[in-house]
């Protein structure tokens, strides 16, 4: 039982920030922390002498081990990418201790922060075909560097397992598979629901078939690799002329690539009919397999790992409702609107 004031989640104030930080940097004098965009984590954009960089704080569920991961990942494709003229990541400012990030106090926890380089670019919203062989071609280009990413915490990781030591699971990475896509969310939604809602035993019935269905197609040898895992093709990429910049990999782990690829093919923010947006895919495989394979099966998988998308996105959701969002917007038109798309998908 709770006693005292406790925070789920704060916003830190910008002058808090710069106080807590300037230190740990060598970018030149700070004129400006603004709180910049309320999302999974905290964004500001910073100014400085040497110039402009965006500020992430992150939510108190990202443990360190989490943010060594993801800039180990930064730093591997830095250097994997090397001076590829179609791709590129954002990269994160080194503190003056090297550690990359910086653990700060807040009223309900540590949260860390990262400071990233700051990105000039455009939006690009993949409306022509041209734009989606370009981004296909740069999402193959960032797939096959990551397909020669060893990170010494998975280099540590198969030594401890050769000596048979257990790691401690702190220290493990999450893998983008059933558990992470299906099995835990329905953890998390059946106990925000309950299990006496009416529409409780449907979806346990459609999670079921959806990760056996998963199953099966896996079992005949998709691709699995390092995943960006938030591949959405709008908020986390800018491009420049032909170079698409890849950035926000907070989800990046060991995946289906079919996985990582259908979060482009549903993404929001792209017009047109089914027809024109069935060429507009077609475009975006033609570039990915003019640098990689990606086989009919992969690509068949493609649309499964849609609806497994939108199951996670509703388990998101009700992570986020208790510390962040509240429940008024998550009641029954919520929970209908997501049944209604699960059963419009005709499996089960």
């Amino acid at each position: 039982m709770f006693n005292h004031p406790t925070a789920l989640r704060s916003v830190l104030s910008p002058a808090y920030l710069e106080w807590a930080l300037q230190a740990h940097y060598d970018i030149g004098t700070w004129q400006e922390c603004k709180f910049w965009l309320r999302g999974l984590n905290d964004t500001y954009r910073v100014r400085t002498s040497t110039g402009t960089y965006i500020l992430r704080i992150y939510r108190t569920e990202v443990v360190e081990a989490d943010v060594r991961y993801e800039l180990g990942v930064l730093t591997a494709l830095k250097e994997g990418l090397g001076s590829s003229a179609h791709t590129e990541v954002g990269g994160f400012i080194p503190t003056k201790d090297q550690i990359g990030y910086t653990m700060l106090d807040a009223a309900e926890g540590k949260r860390a922060a990262v400071l990233f380089h700051y990105i000039d670019g455009t939006e690009n919203n993949l409306e022509d075909e041209d734009s989606c062989y370009a981004f296909g071609r740069s999402a193959a280009e960032l797939h096959h560097a990551m397909d020669h990413i060893k990170l010494e915490q998975e280099r540590e990781r198969a030594s401890e397992l050769e000596t048979k030591s257990k790691p401690e699971r702190s220290n493990e990475r999450f893998e983008l598979d059933i558990k992470f896509l299906i099995d835990e969310p329905l953890e998390r939604i059946m106990r925000y629901i309950g299990e006496d809602c009416e529409e409780a035993a449907f979806l346990q019935t459609f999670a079921n078939v959806l990760k056996e269905k998963i199953l099966t197609v896996s079992s005949t040898g998709l691709d699995y690799g390092l995943c960006h895992g938030d591949m959405h093709g709008n908020n986390n990429v800018f491009e420049q002329q032909e170079r698409f910049i890849h950035y926000d990999f907070e989800w990046a782990a060991p995946g289906w690539r079919a996985y990582d690829l259908a979060q482009v093919k549903i993404r929001k923010r792209q017009s047109g009919d089914s027809e024109k947006k069935q060429q507009l895919w077609n475009a975006l495989m033609k570039g990915y397999r003019s640098v990689r394979s990606f086989t009919d099966a992969d690509e068949q998988a493609v649309d499964l790992f849609i609806i497994a998308r939108r199951f996670w996105v509703m388990g998101l959701d009700v992570a986020f409702i208790d510390s962040d969002m509240g429940a008024l917007d998550y009641g029954e038109n919520w929970l209908n609107d997501f049944i209604e798309e699960f059963r419009d998908t005709g499996i089960v």
